[in-house]
C-alpha cells in the first residue's frame, strides 16, 4: 500500500462504500423468542445452541442497560434487525465470491494483504463469512482457522462447546446477553502445542445493511508454547439510522504462549460499538492487546485481561480519536489472580472538533497476586477548545507486595510546534496532522507496516473532517 502523504490524496469513499441491497434473507426487526427461534434454524444451530440462545434473551430482557458511560438512548434495539445473510454461500476460492461483494473488499485491499502478507483470511459481510482461506503450510502446522459456524456443526464442535461465552457469560452485562441470542458469524482459531505461526491471521467485518446489528463471535484457542497474531479490522459506511455491533471475543492463551490480538476498528459515524473482548492466561503466558479506535458514534470498549498463572502478562496499546458527533469510551480491564504476573497499560486519546474522549482502566489485584507489577500510562491530545477528554482509572489492590504505577497527562497541540512545522512548507492542517501522527506512533510501531500505515492515513482523515 502507498503510504499517501497529503491531506488531500486520501479518498474516504473506500470506507464509505454502499452496496445495493441484493441480501438474500433479512430477519424481521426485533427481538423476541420467535425472531431467535427462526435465527437458530437459519443457522442450523444444534439443540444446546437454541437453548442457550434463549436463555440469553431471557438475561437480556431482564438485565439494566449500562448507565456507566457515554449515553446510548439513540440506539433502539426494537428496530435493530439482528440478522441479515446476503446472498452468497461461503467460499473458499475468491473468484467465487459474488462480484458486488468481491468488489468492496478488492477496494479495501484484503485479497492484496492475502497475498501480500497473511496466513489466512476470513471476510465477513453482514451477518455471514462469506470467504475464509487459510494456506496449505498452515493448516499442515495443526492449525485450525474457521468460521463459527463450521466450527460449531463439525468436527470442533465440542471445543466450541467447552469454550463458547464461558469467558464472557450473557449475565455478564446486557449486551453480552444479546449477543448471546443473536450471534452470527465469527472467526474460530486453534494453534497447537508448540506451533509458533511467523505470519498473522486475519478476520475483516464489514456491515453493509442500514439499521442492522453484527455480532460476530470470535474463540481463539492457543494451546502451551504456542504463538499467534491476529488482526481484527472492521468499517461501514454511514447511514441516517443507527447501526449496531456487539461483537464478542475470547481468548484462551495456554501455559508460555503469546497470543497478540490487534484491531483498526473505522466503524461509521452511526455505529453504536458495543463490544467485549476477553482473554484468560495461564501460567508464563502473555496477551498482547494493539488497538485502534477512530470510528462509531459512541464505543463502549474495554478488552480485558485475566492473569489466572504464575508469571503471567498483559500488555494494552491503544489510540481512540474521538472527532464530531463521536463519545468515544475506551479503555482495559486486567485482573490479576496470580503471583509474579504483570500488567502494562499505554495509551493514547486524541479529541477535535467537540469530540469527547475517555479513557476507562479497571486494574485488579488480588491477595494471592504478591509480587505483580502494575504499570499504567495514559495521555490526552485536545485539538481544540471545544473538545473533551477525561481519565477515569480504578485501581483495586488487595495485597502490599505489588508494584503499582499510574501516570496520566491532559494536553494540547502547541502553537510553537504548528508554526515550526508550517514554516518547513506545510499547511497548517498538515502540520496539526503530523502532530497528531506523532502522539499516536506508540500504536503504529506495534502494527504490521501495511496497518501502520492504514492507522495513519485514518488520522489524516480525521484532521481533515472528511470521515463520515
Amino acid at each position: 500500500m502507498r503510504e499517501k502523504t497529503i491531506v488531500s490524496d486520501i479518498d474516504r469513499n473506500i470506507y464509505n462504500i454502499k452496496d445495493e441491497e441484493k441480501d438474500n434473507y433479512k430477519i424481521e426487526e426485533g427481538l423476541t423468542p420467535e425472531i431467535v427461534e427462526h435465527l437458530s434454524r437459519e443457522k442450523h444451530d444444534p439443540e444446546w445452541m437454541k437453548d442457550f440462545r434463549l436463555k440469553s434473551l431471557d438475561i437480556y430482557n431482564k438485565t439494566e442497560m449500562p448507565d456507566w458511560g457515554p449515553s446510548i438512548e439513540g440506539l433502539n434495539v426494537d428496530e435493530i434487525v439482528t440478522y441479515v445473510r446476503p446472498n452468497t454461500e461461503m467460499k473458499a476460492d475468491w473468484n467465487e465470491v459474488p462480484d458486488d461483494i468481491k468488489n468492496t473488499f478488492d477496494r479495501l485491499g484484503i485479497p492484496q494483504a492475502e497475498k501480500d502478507s497473511l496466513a489466512g483470511v476470513g471476510a465477513q459481510y453482514d451477518s455471514e463469512v462469506v470467504y475464509h482461506n487459510v494456506r496449505k503450510e498452515v493448516e499442515e502446522q495443526g492449525v485450525i482457522y474457521t468460521d463459527m459456524e463450521s466450527a460449531l456443526n463439525g468436527e470442533y464442535a465440542d471445543m466450541v462447546k467447552e469454550h463458547f461465552m464461558k469467558l464472557v457469560p450473557p449475565t455478564d452485562h446486557k449486551f453480552a446477553a444479546l449477543h448471546g441470542a443473536v450471534w452470527s458469524g465469527g472467526s474460530f482459531v486453534y494453534v497447537p502445542k508448540g506451533v509458533h505461526l511467523e505470519i498473522p491471521l486475519q478476520s475483516y467485518f464489514r456491515l453493509n445493511a442500514p439499521g442492522a446489528g453484527q455480532f460476530e463471535h470470535t474463540l481463539i484457542i492457543v494451546e502451551d508454547d504456542a504463538y499467534l497474531h491476529f488482526i481484527e479490522g472492521c468499517s461501514a459506511p454511514k447511514y441516517n439510522v443507527a447501526n449496531l455491533h456487539a461483537g464478542c471475543v475470547e481468548l484462551y492463551v495456554g501455559k508460555n504462549a503469546t497470543l497478540r490480538y490487534s484491531t483498526i476498528e473505522n466503524w461509521s459515524k452511526n455505529m453504536y460499538n458495543l463490544n467485549t473482548k476477553r482473554a484468560k492466561v495461564e501460567e508464563g503466558g502473555k496477551i498482547e492487546w494493539v488497538s485502534g479506535s477512530f470510528g462509531s458514534h459512541v464505543s463502549y470498549l474495554y478488552p480485558m485481561s485475566v492473569l489466572n498463572g504464575k508469571g503471567a502478562r498483559a500488555e494494552f496499546t491503544g489510540v481512540t480519536f474521538a472527532g464530531e458527533g463521536q463519545n468515544l469510551d475506551t479503555g482495559t480491564k486486567v485482573v490479576h489472580n496470580a503471583p509474579d504476573t504483570s500488567s502494562y497499560i499505554n495509551t493514547r486519546s486524541i479529541s477535535k472538533d467537540g469530540g469527547i474522549s475517555t479513557f476507562r482502566s479497571a486494574v485488579v489485584v488480588n491477595k494471592n497476586a504478591k509480587n505483580s507489577k502494575v504499570a499504567v500510562s495514559c495521555e490526552s491530545l485536545m485539538v481544540d477548545n471545544i473538545s473533551r477528554s477525561d481519565t477515569i482509572p480504578a485501581m483495586d489492590i488487595r495485597t502490599q507486595y505489588a508494584d503499582v504505577g499510574h501516570e496520566a497527562k491532559i494536553g494540547k497541540i502547541n502553537d510553537d510546534e504548528i508554526f515550526y512545522i508550517m514554516s518547513r512548507g506545510l499547511s497548517e492542517e498538515e502540520a496539526k496532522a503530523m502532530i497528531v501522527s506523532g502522539f499516536a506512533d506508540n500504536v503504529g510501531k506495534e502494527l504490521p507496516v501495511e496497518y501502520a500505515v492504514e492507522m495513519n492515513n485514518l488520522i489524516r482523515l480525521e484532521m481533515k473532517g472528511s470521515i463520515g
